[in-house]
């Protein structure tokens, strides 16, 4: 089960508990067989609930036996949330499972035998399609039910006792095509600094981009800088799946490791994946694909991380209940695969879009083993605008669509029933575009033409469908209660519901349809803007539903309609619209406030100025800056030097600029700085900090766990957040404190003075004579150059040259306002800068 670490002691279990918890482990353990026990154990349950799903009972009683079963399903996940127990969760999810199918299939009976409207073409038309929407639903429930009922949980295998001599030679592929090569640098850097033994890894590039023959120049130079080697080909037959077959054929690893070119390993990577291939069966091991950017859904809906993303559900609960049958596959990249088995099923799949997922399905085909292992160890990035995004998803589901028109997996008697179950329910998952499209029509079809696609829709069929819809909520909450939050999938549905339909449909057809298509990575989104294009569908959607409201008093007042149908089919409506209303503003592009992505990460680091030595701790941190916690208030010039720690051994030396200095307690104060002319060196060393040198990332554990009815308000609030007018932070000077006795100069005047506050950019000093002196506005006033002289703490003067920009005069003092001339920063900067460190605290 997706768990949400407590630190809560656990209450003392009842009778009840452990009768829920022991029952079905025992009946299992007496049938015999982790996954044959519990196949016998679903079905055995499942016939003798058959007299439950088909006896018929009157209103009265089945409205008390709904409002039991909701209850009994909201006392069930209250114990589970109550014990926090693996094993207890485990067995209360099969037994909410049971409990779901058999109401689901109770209502699936009622609404087959009373509920199907043939009262004219045009009602049994939309009926039909709403039933099969509903039977689409209810066999994809079913389907992931089956792929959760366990969830492996896989833990590394040593290599510790084989001989470095006798461990695999791993090749480790970066194709890429179009892609910036900053990205591309950063990952072979990464990929490089892979912990392995020497001489038993090596790195290539393998780049299919040859219309780009300065690009393609630029990675050659990487390949010469770096140490690693780039492969190229005459021809892009095939796209990415080609650029890999190609290259198997001219590295001598045993085993390959494939990253996409934005996907940055960790130093680790191999370390806890490679002895898994001890056991010579295993063809592969998939490790997660993590993203350090928001995607479209979290910036554009200003989340700010508060809900599981996407691909979470996939990675967090899918795969581990997929690694449990045998079943898990790959996804393209943070993946090994023995080369050997790779070449007996001819490379990588070709015939589709998703030649990952194909692969894997022909390598379980001839009997071989996958891993699946639930450690984040690539950070990626995820598409930034949504038009990309909706790219990508239709790819996958173009590319899933195709495997299952040419290889019909429940049919393919090569794979084990429960691979074949599996690969059906990954397969068929992005055909939900119409069904979720038949949602919104249906009421829309009621309130405004009168269609009824449910016959006699009224409180009855409420008593049937409420308890299987909470039920499936419940039985899904106990496993998905980490990954995926109440609504939300709904929203994701129908931000993807034509695009996904269409291309499914198109496939089916004609499954050669379609092309290999390169998700665009690293775009900046510089201002805010709407993609009406790929929400047009949706559009025209729910401006029709909020007709249709508009039309309620009309049914309401001839009653040509019933009054229950009405009402059901305009709080129907209602839910439509804010489904679909979050779903159209995702589509509203939010300007990205900050020049790079900042990771949360807490990393050790020093702070130098000068002879001061401050320990800290970064509270997040990107490749231009990082905020940073400092247990006491310091005495800064807006220059520092910093030494930042990785999880280990891993170490930069930077500048940075400090931007901002704020308290955030009585001890502690934050300060922002922004890394300041880093050269390559210096880059490629805070990338291995920040992305190879991790021992967990943070995202592999999530500790906010879901609450149906905050979530619903956080995603209401979300209709009103997005239209905030987003302000980047304000810098403010940062002068480092001082008492400098000093001289100010021009054209032969001399005026004594104190320097009690300095900084890069400029300073403030306090003259020393009377406070009633009149300046001459020609040599000392506003924008005037003048000369300085100011004694630093080995009594040399240091001699600079400013620009006076304000004069202060109070009773006591004349405060002059000066900074630095850019245009000398050549020749004065490293003497303002070693000022800046000589000068102390409050020093005369």
């Amino acid at each position: 089960m997706t768990q949400v670490p407590s630190e809560m002691s656990q209450p003392p279990r009842s009778w009840l508990i452990r009768i829920i918890a022991g029952l079905p482990r025992g009946i299992e353990t007496a049938i015999g067989g982790s996954q044959r026990g519990t196949l016998v154990l679903m079905v055995l349950a499942l016939v003798l609930a058959i007299p439950l799903i088909v006896t018929p009972l009157p209103l009265g009683q089945q409205f008390a036996l709904a409002v039991f079963l909701i209850a009994l399903g909201w006392f069930l996940v209250k114990l589970e949330q109550r014990y926090r127990d693996y094993q207890l969760s485990e067995q209360l999810h099969l037994l909410m499972v049971w409990l779901s199918i058999v109401v689901t299939s109770r209502y699936l009976y009622y609404r087959t035998v009373y509920t199907l409207n043939f009262d004219g073409w045009l009602n049994a038309t939309f009926s039909l399609l709403l039933y099969g929407a509903e039977l689409y639903a209810i066999v994809t429930l079913l389907l992931a039910y089956f792929q959760t009922l366990k969830l492996r949980q896989r833990q590394p295998v040593s290599m510790a006792t084989v001989p470095l001599d006798q461990w695999p030679r791993v090749d480790i592929y970066i194709p890429t095509y179009n892609e910036d090569v900053e990205i591309v640098r950063k990952t072979a850097l990464a990929a490089l600094a892979v912990d392995y033994p020497a001489g038993k890894k090596a790195v290539y590039i393998l780049d299919d981009g040859r219309k780009y023959p300065e690009r393609r120049a630029e990675l050659g130079q990487i390949c010469q800088d770096l140490g690693c080697h780039l492969i190229t080909r005459a021809n892009n037959d095939h796209a990415k799946a080609g650029n890999i077959n190609h290259a198997l054929g001219l590295t001598p690893g045993v085993l390959v490791l494939i990253l996409d070119c934005d996907h940055i390993p960790t130093r680790n990577l191999l370390l806890e994946t490679v002895g898994f291939f001890l056991n010579p069966k295993v063809s592969l091991v998939q490790t997660p694909h993590w993203f350090y950017n928001p995607d479209p859904f979290e910036r554009n809906l200003l989340t700010q991380g508060k809900v599981p993303v996407g691909n979470e559900l996939f990675y967090k609960v899918l795969q581990k209940g997929n690694d449990f049958w045998n079943a898990s596959f790959f996804c393209g990249s943070a993946a090994v695969v023995r080369k050997s088995h790779l070449l007996e099923v001819g490379g990588i799949a070709v015939e589709t879009v998703t030649e990952d997922c194909h692969t894997s399905l022909r390598l379980h085909s001839k009997g071989y083993e996958t891993v699946y292992y639930d450690k984040i160890m690539v950070a990626g990035l995820a598409p930034e605008t949504f038009s990309s995004y909706v790219g990508q998803q239709v790819r996958w589901a173009r590319g899933m669509a195709q495997i299952l028109r040419l290889e019909w997996p429940l049919f393919n008697r090569q794979l084990s029933i429960p691979q074949r179950i599996c690969y059906t329910s990954a397969t068929t998952h992005f055909f939900f575009g119409f069904p979720r499209l038949m949602y919104a029509i249906a009421p829309i079809a009621f309130l405004m033409f009168g269609i009824n696609s449910v016959r006699g829709l009224g409180l009855e069929t409420l008593t049937y469908a409420l308890p299987s819809i909470l039920l499936a909520l419940n039985a899904n909450f106990i496993v998905y209660k980490g990954a995926r939050f109440s609504f939300w999938n709904e929203i994701f549905e129908y931000a993807m519901a034509f695009q996904d339909g269409l291309v499914t449909f198109m496939a089916l057809v004609n499954p050669k349809m379609g092309r290999f298509n390169v998700t665009d990575k690293g775009l900046q989104v510089s201002k805010r803007s709407f993609d009406w294009q790929s929400v047009q569908v949706l559009l025209i959607i729910g401006g029709l539903s909020l007709v249709s409201l508009v039309l309620v008093p009309y049914w309401m007042i001839t009653e040509l309609q019933d009054v229950d149908a009405v009402i059901i089919n305009a709080i129907w409506c209602v839910i439509n619209i804010m489904l679909l209303s979050a779903a159209i503003l995702v589509a509203l592009e939010q300007p990205q406030m900050r020049e790079s992505h900042r990771l949360d990460r807490q990393l050790a680091v020093t702070l130098f100025s000068g002879q001061t030595r401050l320990p800290g701790k970064t509270l997040d941190i990107s490749e231009t800056g990082a905020q940073l916690l400092l247990p006491d208030w310091p005495n800064l010039p807006d220059i520092v030097d910093l030494e930042i720690h990785g999880d280990s051994s891993r170490r930069v030396f930077l500048s940075g600029q400090v931007l901002r200095v704020n308290p955030r307690n009585d001890q502690e104060v934050v300060v922002t700085v922004t890394f300041d002319h880093l050269d390559q060196t210096q880059r490629d060393a805070l990338v291995l900090v920040l992305y190879s040198d991790v021992k967990q990332w943070y995202s592999q554990v999530r500790h906010n766990a879901d609450k149906p009815l905050e979530s619903i308000q956080f995603l209401l609030t979300s209709l009103i957040r997005v239209f905030y007018d987003p302000k980047p932070s304000l810098s403010s000077p940062v002068f480092k404190q001082v008492q400098a006795s000093s001289q100010l100069y021009s054209q032969g005047h001399y005026l004594g003075a104190i320097t009690q506050a300095i900084n890069s950019q400029g300073l403030q000093m306090v003259l020393e004579q009377d406070p009633r002196l009149v300046l001459h506005p020609e040599i000392f006033g506003p924008g005037e150059p003048v000369g300085l002289l100011i004694t630093s703490q080995a009594d040399q003067p240091v001699r600079l040259v400013a620009q006076l920009d304000r004069v202060q005069r109070s009773e006591t003092a004349i405060t002059l306002d000066l900074s630095f001339p850019k245009i000398l920063n050549t020749q004065q900067g490293s003497r303002i800068k070693a000022l800046l460190c000589d000068l102390g605290q409050r020093q005369a």
